[in-house]
């Protein structure tokens, strides 16, 4: 990852969290006791320093989405990632890692046309960087990342409309209630 951030010259803020002491059951002991150079290339911090952010455990991402100066999201594509982007309208990298995420992936390039999907290796998931590198810059520097990006915010305004008083998520529930009351 930190090579295709590197090699895509954009702009990036990236959190990175601590890796997991059990890769089965992916827990982590203490967030913030960790050594960040230590997990990434040698001198990529001192090399990106001008136009990236690298940040550990936690940013507030809802805040970070909503900034005009963000032009995109690398997201996992989980669906708490999926709905704050959404209802920022932002376009994204998509990079699902697994369960539900791959579904969504599937949504946001397929239907709702606001990812680039990246490609990832069948047998195992991995992403190149060089592969992540070609999706940044699709994103932000090609026609149809522009067409992403200009379609992302209506896509975003769908969303908060249909969570408004009359949209269509607050009176499918109301009708769910009335149904089983």
């Amino acid at each position: 990852m930190a090579d295709g951030l590197e090699k895509s010259g954009q702009r990036f803020l990236w959190v990175v969290k601590k890796p997991p002491l059990d890769e089965k059951t992916k827990q982590v002991h203490g967030v913030h006791d960790f050594d960040l150079e230590g997990l990434l290339p040698e001198g990529f911090l001192e090399r990106t320093k001008d136009r990236g952010l690298v940040v550990k455990s936690w940013a507030p991402q809802v805040a970070v989405l909503k900034k005009e100066s963000v032009g995109g999201f690398v997201t996992h594509c989980g669906w708490n990632s999926v709905l704050e982007a959404v209802i920022a309208g932002m376009s994204m990298v998509a990079w699902p890692l697994y369960a539900e995420q791959h579904m969504n992936r599937s949504v946001l390039v397929k239907e709702m046309e606001m990812a680039i999907a990246v490609e990832q290796r069948e047998e195992d998931g991995f992403v190149f960087g060089d592969e992540l590198e070609r999706r940044v810059r699709e994103l932000m520097e090609s026609e149809k990342g522009r067409e992403l990006r200009e379609r992302s915010p209506k896509m975003g305004e769908m969303a908060l409309a249909a969570w408004g008083e009359s949209g269509s998520s607050t009176r499918n529930l109301v009708n769910f209630v009335n149904s089983i009351t």
